[in-house]
């Protein structure tokens, strides 16, 4: 043998007295970092949906919703788009969830001269008379939404001994604008009219 092929037989050899198997996988230490993941994340969701109930129980002394009447008359307004939700008015933060108002939703707004139609696939329905519209305006967040600068409509109204602030987004965001222009013309109309 030469000098080459004993060195290269003796590198091998080491080579394979250096390799081990494989370390085994402990299977019941992975199992019940798993289970005790999993019991976690229920955990947390049990606390997050508790909060909402509670949530929903402090605002229990919100009225009942009001539906829209049999005959709102002809449409000022109509646009489709998303409700995310709504809130004590001035405090973007403070989700109202009593009466499914907390549901975020697709939505069909139809603005009538009796007032504002909020119509929800999969959650409730409402109504806002327009002698309870306070204020239309842009902004740019409400409770856990936050778009750009005037990427949301928001319309004050009156419920209850509240005022509440709900947040609407059109498919076609250059309608906003129209919407406060014409709300905010109602409002005012409706308030020369009692004054007099």
């Amino acid at each position: 043998m030469t000098p080459a092929t004993l060195l290269a037989t003796g590198f091998g050899a080491d080579l394979a007295a250096e390799q081990k198997s494989a370390e085994v996988t402990d299977w019941a230490a992975r199992v019940g970092w798993l289970v005790g993941l999993a019991l976690f994340v229920a955990l947390v969701y049990w606390l997050m949906r508790e909060g909402w109930k509670w949530r929903g129980t402090l605002q229990g002394d919100l009225p009942e919703l009001p539906s829209a009447p049999d005959d709102p008359g002809p449409a000022k307004l109509s646009m489709s788009g998303r409700y995310h939700g709504s809130t004590t008015a001035g405090q973007w933060l403070d989700r109202i969830v009593a009466h499914g108002l907390g549901t975020r939703s697709r939505v069909e707004l139809t603005l009538t001269d009796a007032g504002l139609d909020v119509v929800r696939p999969g959650a409730a329905d409402f109504f806002v008379p327009a002698g309870q519209l306070r204020e239309a305006r842009l902004d740019k967040g409400i409770a856990g939404k936050v778009l750009t600068e005037g990427g949301l409509l928001v319309v004050t109204w009156a419920h209850g001994d509240r005022l509440l602030d709900s947040g609407f987004r059109s498919d076609h965001a250059a309608e906003h604008n129209e919407w406060v222009d014409v709300i905010n013309s109602m409002i005012n109309k409706t308030e020369t009219e009692g004054a007099r």
